[in-house]
């Protein structure tokens, strides 16, 4: 019998994009924590001046009377953003059309376990907040899980993890990821102007045509994702939504599914894999980078536990591993889900800690719910507290009981 290797095994495509993505979010992540530690670096350093010049720096885009002039801070949380929901919009498609969320047992046991996990950090920053309707306007800050930030740690745990606890963890910040986004469009528009609202319409009755006529070219859904964009923007939606509804109408072709005659390429993976290293390794880190310096200079320990950043960190380090475990737990007794393949009680629990990471969807509703520097500021003391403490505990129990695999 020979000793020599033979030829590499391919893995099949489907798995092979799984790996992929998993070392793209683990990487992104990771990137992700540098960002916001250099802009904690940053803020609280002789260069605070230049990083506050940054943000402030006013950048016009468009010609004429079409001109947008915003700080660049404005650009990259309603521009840049607008790409990242894009992306999240496409892999919640591809999922619900032919991936994780497809069928009704892939789908019960993340659905319930994020809409707990939403559910009790709501009420938790509810109990501390209520008495505050300033504050209040956050109540939705500790509700979403950092799907790239959590995969990073996960990734320092390297071969110790199973692969269903990537999964499990990963579609629960997808369902996340849409509850956010219903949060945004409900919550946190304002002043809606009909008209532009109706333009909006029409765009989207446009791409939904396109799709209708199986035109699978990308520019022009793009085109109209710009156009579309503008439009939202002026009718008081919040902007980042134009990128969901574009993400939603691009079409997808599930390849397994296909009949002979359809296209057998998917324009929606096609930009999901080209947008998805932007995202993860310029837009995110950049979002973080203008978001998370916190001036830390006069703050005292008592201002950590204030009610709103209190809040905030109960309610993300807390009530998101309560929520999902007990979600969890009732899905198991009730037979309706059980947990993935190398995962039992113990590992949930560190599952639920890690999804107390809610880094970049909680920094985003947190800029869109407080116009005050001193509530914001309160609200990223929250977050980054809650975060670290969540990335900390849930690395040392999961490296704890997790047993350790041999790499091959």
């Amino acid at each position: 019998m020979s000793d020599s290797p033979g030829p590499a095994r391919r893995l099949p495509r489907a798995l092979q994009a799984l790996v992929d993505f998993f070392r793209l979010e683990a990487a992104g992540g990771i990137t992700l924590i540098a960002a916001a530690a250099l802009a904690l670096v940053v803020a609280n350093s002789s260069a605070s001046v230049q990083y506050e010049a940054f943000r402030d720096f006013v950048l016009k885009i468009g010609p004429g009377d079409f001109a947008i002039a915003k700080p660049l801070l404005w650009w990259i949380n309603d521009g840049l953003m607008a790409v990242f929901f894009l992306l999240v919009a496409l892999e919640i498609k591809r999922e619900t059309l032919s991936g994780q969320l497809a069928g009704r047992e892939q789908l019960i046991l993340p659905l319930v376990c994020a809409s707990a996990g939403v559910l009790v950090p709501a009420v938790l920053f509810t109990a501390f907040n209520h008495g505050d309707a300033a504050a209040m306007r956050g109540w939705a800050v500790p509700t979403a899980t950092d799907i790239a930030f959590a995969l990073g740690v996960l990734a320092l745990l390297g071969s110790r993890v199973p692969v269903g606890m990537k999964l499990l963890l990963s579609t629960i910040a997808v369902v996340d990821d849409l509850i956010a986004i219903l949060i945004i469009a409900l919550f946190y528009s304002h002043g809606l102007s009909l008209p532009m609202l109706a333009l909006a319409a029409l765009v989207l009755l446009a791409m939904w045509g396109l799709g209708r006529f199986r035109v699978t070219a990308l520019w022009p859904y793009l085109l109209l994702g710009v156009v579309l964009w503008v439009c939202v923007l002026k009718s008081g939606v919040h902007a980042t939504l134009a990128g969901v509804a574009t993400g939603l109408l691009i079409p997808h072709v599930d390849r397994n599914n296909a009949v002979p005659d359809e296209i057998e390429h998917s324009p929606l993976e096609t930009l999901e894999h080209a947008l998805h290293p932007w995202v993860a390794y310029a837009i995110l880190p950049l979002f973080a980078f203008a978001n998370a310096g916190l001036v830390l200079g006069g703050m005292q320990l008592q201002d950590a536990f204030a009610a709103l950043p209190l809040g905030i960190v109960l309610g993300l380090a807390l009530g998101k591993p309560v929520g999902i475990v007990a979600a969890a737990l009732l899905m198991r007794t009730l037979r309706w889900a059980r947990f993935p393949e190398g995962m039992d009680l113990r590992a949930m629990l560190g599952l639920g800690v890690l999804c107390g990471i809610g880094f970049t969807m909680s920094l985003f509703i947190a800029s869109l719910a407080y116009a005050e520097r001193s509530h914001y500021d309160a609200a990223v003391l929250g977050i980054l507290g809650a975060s670290v403490l969540s990335a900390a505990i849930g690395y040392a129990w999961l490296r704890r009981v997790l047993p350790a695999r041999s790499e091959r």
